[in-house]
C-alpha cells in the first residue's frame, strides 16, 4: 500500500498524522506552494508541509497539479491510493485515475450539503446546528464524489470556525482510520449523492465579512463567529474598519433606533440595534489596532450621542 496524501491547512494534519501512526506507507505529501503571510509577507510553508518534513516525507509543491510536469513527478511515486484532506484544488481525470484504488476524500461537511471551499465557516455563517465530516471518492465534479462514510457534529452557541476546524479535522482523522481497510480490501459501500439535496460553500470573500445592521441580531452573532478567528467581520465606525470578533445577540428594541446605532457603551460591551434584537459586541479590532475587549478599548474612545456603525467608507 502505497499512500500519496494531499492537503494544505491545519485541518489536514491529523489526517496525516493518523495515517502514519496507523502504519501506513505515505510515499509523498503534495501540498500548496509556499504563500507570504503576516503583514512583513514572510514566505510561509502550509502547515501540511512542515508535518511531513517533520516526519521524513517527501513534499511536492506544484503550482498547479493540472500541469503535465506535475502529473508525471506525481505518477513516479506510484501511489496505490491518493488521500486527500483540504488540498485546495480541484484533480483533473488523469490524476484521479492514477492510483489503482481511486482518489479518496475527507470533506468537512454532511455531503450533499456544503460542497466547495469553505464548508465549515459557510455552515455556522448560515446558523446550521450541526456539520460533519464525509469520506467520498474523488470525482471530477467539485466535491460530487459517491460518499463512503459520514460523522456528524452539533455546531454550539459558544463554537467559532475555529473551535470547529479543531474538532473536524479530528473527526475527520478518525473517521478515515475507520474507513481506509474497507477500501483497502474492497467491501467499502459508496452511495451516490444525491443532487436535489446539493448546497455550495464557495470561498469567503469581502462581501461576507462586512455585517449589515439591518440583519438580525442572531444572524450577526452567527456571521461574526463563522468567520473567527481568520478575516473577522467587520463594519466601519468614522469612515475606518471596525473588526467585531466576538458578540452576543440581546433581545429586545432601544426605542426606535435605527440598525447599526449604538445603544450603550461601557465596560461590559457595546450594544447595538440590529434590525432585529440588539448585538452586545465584546471583542473588537479598530483600524490599525489588535483585538482587545471592549472594556479595554472604550476606556480611551469617545462615541458620541447617535454614534452608527456602518456609515462611510474606508479612508
Amino acid at each position: 500500500m502505497r499512500i500519496v496524501f494531499m492537503g494544505t491547512p491545519d485541518f489536514a494534519v491529523p489526517s496525516l498524522q493518523l495515517l502514519l501512526a496507523s502504519g501506513y506507507e505515505v510515499v509523498a505529501v503534495v501540498t500548496q506552494p509556499d504563500r507570504p503571510k503576516g503583514r512583513k509577507k514572510t514566505l510561509t510553508p502550509p502547515p501540511v508541509k512542515e508535518a511531513a518534513l517533520s516526519l521524513g516525507i517527501p513534499v511536492l509543491q506544484p503550482e498547479r497539479m493540472r500541469n503535465p510536469e506535475a502529473v508525471a513527478e506525481l505518477a513516479e511515486y506510484k501511489p496505490d491510493l491518493i488521500v486527500t484532506a483540504a488540498y485546495g484544488q480541484i484533480l483533473p481525470k488523469v490524476v484521479l485515475e492514477l492510483p489503482r484504488l481511486g482518489c479518496i476524500n475527507v470533506h468537512g461537511s454532511l455531503l450533499p450539503k456544503y460542497r466547495g471551499g469553505a464548508p465549515i465557516q459557510r455552515s455556522i455563517i448560515n446558523g446550521e446546528s450541526e456539520t460533519g465530516v464525509t469520506i467520498m471518492y474523488m470525482a471530477e465534479g467539485l466535491d460530487t464524489g459517491d460518499m463512503i462514510s459520514s460523522v456528524a457534529l452539533p455546531i454550539l452557541d459558544e463554537d467559532t470556525s475555529g473551535t470547529m476546524f479543531d474538532k473536524l479535522s479530528l473527526a475527520g482523522a478518525k473517521l478515515l482510520g475507520e474507513t481506509l481497510p474497507s477500501i483497502i480490501d474492497g467491501s467499502a459501500e459508496a452511495v451516490p449523492q444525491a443532487e436535489v439535496e446539493a448546497t455550495y460553500a464557495p470561498n469567503l470573500n469581502r462581501d461576507d465579512e462586512r455585517l449589515d445592521w439591518s440583519k438580525s441580531a442572531r444572524a450577526l452573532f452567527n456571521q461574526v463567529r463563522g468567520l473567527s478567528p481568520m478575516a473577522g467581520a467587520f463594519t466601519y465606525l468614522n469612515g475606518e474598519v471596525f473588526k467585531i470578533r466576538e458578540c452576543e445577540p440581546v433581545l429586545g428594541r432601544s426605542g426606535n433606533a435605527e440598525s447599526g446605532k449604538i445603544v450603550s457603551a461601557d465596560a461590559n460591551g457595546i450594544v447595538v440595534q440590529t434590525g432585529d434584537g440588539m448585538l452586545l459586541l465584546k471583542e473588537i479590532q479598530p483600524a490599525g489596532k489588535r483585538a482587545m475587549a471592549v472594556g479595554e478599548w472604550i476606556k480611551g474612545a469617545r462615541i458620541e450621542p447617535g454614534t452608527k456603525f456602518g456609515e462611510g467608507e474606508e479612508r
